[in-house]
């Protein structure tokens, strides 16, 4: 009887130690009977974005570029997620390992949008403040970005084929800005030369709440916590507010001169 309930319980016990790793390295799904790790999801997505950058540096543009249409791009707000600690509202935090940027609002939320960030080695951290905001901005590429790909234009208009997409939002005085892109398969992976891009719906969104003076924090990783669902303190705090008694209405004493005219009323005539 005993060997038997050993046996039932071995199954069990192995689906236990497979399913123990497997989540700790991120199991996204399974092909052909093997798991697919997002890991390992991503590094193929960026050894062929390499793949292209490569192709890239062999193509020759015009020296002055139209950007194209400049339509209106209707804003689309990102999923709302909870901090565990308090960040200062309004501000920007942009986690870079996480490929997430966050727009603080109050009582611990904050916008989650998804952005790509810098490739291996164009990776930076510290505070900036936004200086500019612009729409459809024109794009000349820097001088260390011809050196790298020498076919590259002196300048775009802005447009739908300008890389900086539909806003930008210039950090400081340095080179980087928070921007739209051309291209939303670019977005969610490490790719940029040190920008940060998000899809065009997402940062006309951003563009409409946050303003120039507006700090924005670039973290190699956001240690705090982000949860998908409000806390259960919150919704007790909740709960308790909307138990509390409402206070008595205050009764209207009356004056004087309206105390006298009742009286005189009250009197036999």
């Amino acid at each position: 009887m005993l060997m038997r309930c050993w046996i039932a319980f071995l199954p069990a016990l192995a689906a236990g130690l497979v399913a123990g790793p497997l989540s700790a390295v991120g199991l996204e799904n399974w092909a052909d009977g093997r798991p697919v790790f997002e890991s390992d999801i991503r590094q193929k997505a960026e050894q062929e974005e390499a793949r292209r950058a490569e192709r890239r540096k062999q193509v020759v543009y015009p020296k002055f570029m139209n950007g194209g249409a400049q339509p209106d791009i209707t804003p689309a707000a990102p999923p709302i997620v909870y901090f565990n600690k308090n960040e200062e509202t309004g501000s920007i935090i942009v986690d870079t390992q996480g490929r997430k940027l966050y727009f603080v609002l109050p009582g611990r939320r904050a916008y989650e949008y998804p952005i790509s960030v810098g490739r291996d080695g164009f990776t930076w951290s510290g505070t900036e403040r936004i200086t500019r905001i612009a729409a459809w901005p024109s794009w000349t590429p820097p001088p260390e970005m011809h050196k790298r790909q020498p076919g590259l234009p002196i300048t775009v208009t802005g447009g739908l084929r300008n890389p900086q997409g539909a806003r930008a939002l210039y950090l400081g005085n340095t080179i980087y800005r928070i921007h739209g892109t051309n291209n939303d398969r670019t977005v969610g992976r490490a790719n940029s030369s040190g920008c940060f891009r998000l899809t065009n719906e997402n940062v006309v969104h951003l563009a409409s709440i946050a303003k120039v003076g507006t700090k924005v924090k670039v973290l190699p990783s956001y240690t705090g916590g982000v949860s998908q669902s409000a806390p259960l303190s919150s919704l007790f705090s909740s709960w308790a507010r909307d138990e509390q008694p409402s206070a008595p209405a205050k009764q209207k004493r009356p004056n004087a001169k309206s105390a006298a005219a009742d009286a005189k009323k009250k009197a036999p005539q």
